[in-house]
C-alpha cells in the first residue's frame, strides 16, 4: 500500500512499505518524514503498547528500518500539522532562479550536482547573505522536500558541489563522505616547483588561536589528523606547477594549509601564502583551487539511480586563462583519483568492526582499574622458604643491565 492510498482512510490499520530513501532511518524519524501529523509522544505510546509493528514484530522508536520492511500503523494519532513542520520555500527573483539553475551540471533522482563559481559562499553567516544554500529553493517543486547541502566548499574554491534531493539521500551521501568512500580530486596551481612529483602530506590541523576559528594551522600535539595526497601533473619551470590534490581527510582549509606548509602555496591564496602566493604577469590574483571531479555511490531511489555518480566540473574562466598563460594543457589529466577505491563494508563487516571497537574500549578501561588495584597496599607479605641471597635479584628486571626505565 502506498503512502497516499493509506492516508485516504485513517480509521483503519495502515501498512506502509519502507522505501529505499528511508533505508536505515530510525522509526521515529520515519514518522516525522512521512506522517508528520503523528507526534513523537503518540509514536512512543504505540511502540510501548505494541500497536506499531515492523514485519509483524514489536518495534521501538529508536529501531532502524530497512528498505522493503512492512510497517503497521494503527488508526488515529492525527494531530493538526504545525506551520513550522515544513519550511516554506523562500521567494527568489527570476535572476536568482536563473543563477541557481545555471550552476547545474547533473541531475538525478537523488542528487543535484552544481559547479560552484569562485566568490560564492556555500552557506550563510553573520556577514554573508548570498550563498548556495539560499538558492536551493529554486529546485523545490510542488510538495517535494527542500534540497540539502551534503558537503561544503570554501567561498573562493570552485567546482563540484553535491546537493541531496531528499533527507534520505542526504543521509546516504553524508555516510559516504564520512566513511571516505567518496573520492574527490581537486586541481590547483601552486607557486614554485615541488621537489617530489607525488606524495602524501600528513600534518595535523587545528584552529589558529586569535583568529576566531577563521584560520587553521599545523599543530602536531593537539591537531586533528589530516592527510592529503598530491601529484604534480605539469610544471612551468620554477615559476609554478599544476597539481592534483585528493584529501584523505576532510579538515577545514586542509588543502590550502598543507600546500603552504610544504612551501608551495596555492596561487591566489593570500590567507595562507601571503604575498608569495601571487604571481606577476597575466596570472589572475584569484584563488586557483577547483574541485574537478567527484565519484560517489548514489542511493537507489528510482530508475537511473543507485550506481556510481561520476561528475566533472569545468574550470572557471580565470583558472582556464591562467592555465593557458602558464602553458598547461587540461587534456593531460582526467582527474583520476590518486588512491584506490575503498570498498564499502557489508552490514556484517560493520557489526564485526563495532564489536572489535567496543572490545578494545573495554580493555582500555579495565587496564587503569587493574593498575589502581595493584597499587593498593596489601599488608605485610608472609615469608615463604629461604630468604634470597643478599645482592641477588628476586626476579627478572625486564630489561638489559644499565637500561634506563
Amino acid at each position: 500500500m502506498t503512502l497516499r492510498q493509506a492516508q485516504g482512510d485513517r480509521d483503519e490499520v495502515r501498512q506502509f512499505t519502507v522505501g529505499e530513501d528511508d533505508d536505515g532511518v530510525r522509526l521515529d524519524r520515519w514518522f516525522k518524514r512521512n506522517l508528520p501529523q503523528v507526534g513523537f509522544a503518540t509514536v512512543s505510546r504505540w511502540a510501548r503498547t505494541g500497536q506499531v509493528r515492523v514485519d509483524g514484530k514489536r518495534a521501538r522508536p529508536e529501531d532502524r528500518l530497512a528498505a522493503g520492511q512492512v510497517l503497521r500503523v494503527p488508526p488515529g494519532g492525527d494531530e493538526p500539522p504545525r506551520e513550522a513542520a515544513k519550511p516554506r520555500a523562500r521567494p527568489l527573483t527570476p535572476e536568482q532562479i536563473a543563477e541557481a539553475k545555471g550552476m547545474v551540471i547533473r541531475e538525478t533522482p537523488t542528487a543535484i550536482v552544481l559547479n560552484k563559481p569562485p566568490g560564492l559562499a556555500t552557506q550563510g553567516g553573520s556577514k554573508t547573505t548570498k550563498h548556495v544554500d539560499g538558492l536551493l529553493d529554486a529546485f523545490v517543486e510542488g510538495n517535494a522536500p527542500r534540497p540539502r547541502l551534503v558537503h561544503r566548499l570554501d567561498k573562493d574554491t570552485s567546482g563540484v558541489l553535491l546537493i541531496a534531493r531528499t533527507p534520505g539521500s542526504a543521509a546516504s551521501f553524508s555516510k559516504r563522505f564520512a566513511s571516505r568512500s567518496a573520492r574527490k580530486v581537486y586541481w590547483a596551481l601552486v607557486v614554485g616547483n615541488p621537489q617530489l612529483s607525488e606524495g602524501v602530506i600528513d600534518a595535523p590541523l587545528a584552529k589558529q588561536p586569535g583568529t576566531g576559528g577563521e584560520k587553521m594551522h599545523i599543530d602536531e600535539e593537539n591537531g586533528a589528523a589530516a592527510k592529503t595526497r598530491y601529484r604534480v601533473v605539469d610544471r612551468a619551470g620554477q615559476r609554478a606547477a599544476w597539481v592534483e590534490l585528493e584529501p584523505l581527510t576532510g579538515r577545514t582549509h586542509q588543502l590550502r594549509v598543507h600546500m603552504a606548509a610544504i612551501g608551495h602555496p596555492i596561487v591566489g591564496d593570500g590567507k595562507y601564502g601571503g604575498q608569495d602566493a601571487f604571481l606577476t604577469g597575466a596570472v589572475s590574483r584569484k584563488m586557483h583551487l577547483h574541485a574537478r571531479r567527484l565519484i560517489i555511490t548514489e542511493p537507489k531511489a528510482g530508475e537511473g539511480s543507485g550506481g556510481k555518480l561520476d561528475v566533472t566540473a569545468e574550470l572557471p574562466p580565470h583558472f582556464a586563462q591562467s592555465m593557458e598563460v602558464l602553458g598547461f594543457d587540461p587534456g593531460m589529466s582526467d582527474a583520476s583519483p590518486l588512491r584506490e577505491e575503498v570498498p564499502e563494508k557489508t552490514p556484517e563487516e560493520k557489526k564485526q568492526a563495532a564489536r572489535r571497537h567496543f572490545k578494545q574500549a573495554r580493555k582500555e578501561t579495565r587496564a587503569p582499574r587493574r593498575a589502581r588495584g595493584a597499587a593498593k597496599p596489601q599488608g605485610k607479605p608472609k615469608a615463604k622458604g629461604k630468604a634470597p641471597a643478599k645482592g641477588k635479584p628476586q626476579g627478572r628486571t625486564g630489561g638489559k643491565p644499565g637500561a634506563k626505565r
